[in-house]
């Protein structure tokens, strides 16, 4: 059997010890951080529908032969640049120099008579008929030669305007026919995006800027309507819209593209892009309660316009939001305002 001293020893020691692992620990108070804010605005934006469209250019011709000759010298490719009146190449057709030396011959001929004639009428040798039948054979035979001078420029098929060559459809050898397309040239600027409206949307008028977004990962350029339909197909029960892009665009003719057509107005609550911060699927930022202290906030966001994101819930105008938070911040930590 132990002693009574050794048990009374013990019991001590264990009061002692259970003593300290129940007292409650003190929490810590953390320190003041300086931050910037921003207060929550309320702004009308746009209403917007996305409709999709496709980039043409302003300019685009189809070349076609005018008289029949066999394509020769066609060292053009498609993608290249070219100027306005830049040859491409020539149609080889002998008949029409040919022709073009016999309608310099009869004007020639057709010009000495009629001289000759006239002469005789200033004489009284002949009569004035004569001389006037004459001078019509003159006019029929220069325009036999403008005829040939124009077939003759046929055979040089020439750029119509400055673009790139986007079609190539005959080679060097091969016979082009009268109607035969050959290439296909496009004007390389002055782009548009074209786009099927349904016709249960409002007209806009011509001159209205319309955000056009070239791929998903770059923000919308402003493109302005220049051409809107106001008769709609019967089919689609849609009505054809043309945007004219921007110069400086990197738009490309063919390309497929989503227009931001206005379809009406919505009030939304805006802050700086900075005071939003993401944590797995959740988005948050970080508000100034009443008691000078940071708040975190659960939010949803929506559309981004420029550096300003739409706030769909969550937050009330006239709140201050906290700009670029530290990630050592904590909700509930206080916080100094900054200028």
């Amino acid at each position: 059997m132990r002693s009574l001293p050794s048990v009374l020893v013990a019991a001590v020691l264990l009061f002692a010890g259970c003593s300290r692992h129940n007292r409650p620990a003190t929490a810590p108070v953390s320190d003041p951080v300086s931050v910037r804010t921003a207060r929550v605005e309320s702004a009308t934006l746009p209403l917007t529908q996305t409709l999709t469209a496709t980039v043409r250019p302003l300019e685009r011709a189809t070349l076609a032969a005018r008289v029949m000759g066999a394509v020769t010298d066609a060292q053009f490719t498609v993608g290249q640049n070219v100027k306005a009146g830049e040859l491409l190449f020539t149609l080889t057709a002998a008949e029409v120099p040919a022709r073009l030396a016999q309608a310099r011959a009869a004007l020639g001929q057709s010009e000495r008579e009629a001289a000759r004639e006239a002469a005789l009428v200033q004489q009284n040798a002949t009569a004035a008929d004569t001389a006037l039948a004459a001078e019509d054979r003159r006019r029929i035979a220069a325009a036999a030669v403008n005829e040939a001078e124009a077939l003759l420029a046929y055979t040089r098929i020439t750029a119509p305007f400055a673009g790139t060559i986007t079609q190539k459809l005959v080679n060097s050898g091969d016979l082009a026919a009268p109607g035969t397309p050959l290439l296909v040239v496009e004007a390389s600027d002055h782009l548009r995006a074209e786009v099927q409206v349904p016709e249960t949307f409002a007209a806009l008028p011509l001159g209205t800027s319309v955000p056009v977004q070239l791929t998903p990962e770059v923000a919308p350029i402003a493109a302005t309507l220049v051409e809107f339909s106001t008769a709609a197909d019967p089919t689609t029960r849609t009505r054809l819209a043309k945007l004219a892009l921007p110069l400086t665009s990197a738009a490309r003719s063919g390309q497929f593209v989503r227009v931001l057509w206005p379809v009406g107005e919505t009030t939304a609550l805006l802050i700086p892009s900075s005071a939003l911060t993401t944590l797995g699927q959740m988005e948050r930022v970080f508000v100034v309660s009443a008691d000078v202290r940071a708040q975190l906030r659960l939010v949803k966001s929506g559309a981004v316009t420029g550096d300003r994101v739409a706030i769909l819930s969550g937050l009330t105008a006239g709140e201050a939001v906290v700009l670029a938070p530290a990630a050592t911040l904590r909700d509930g930590q206080p916080v100094t305002l900054q200028p």
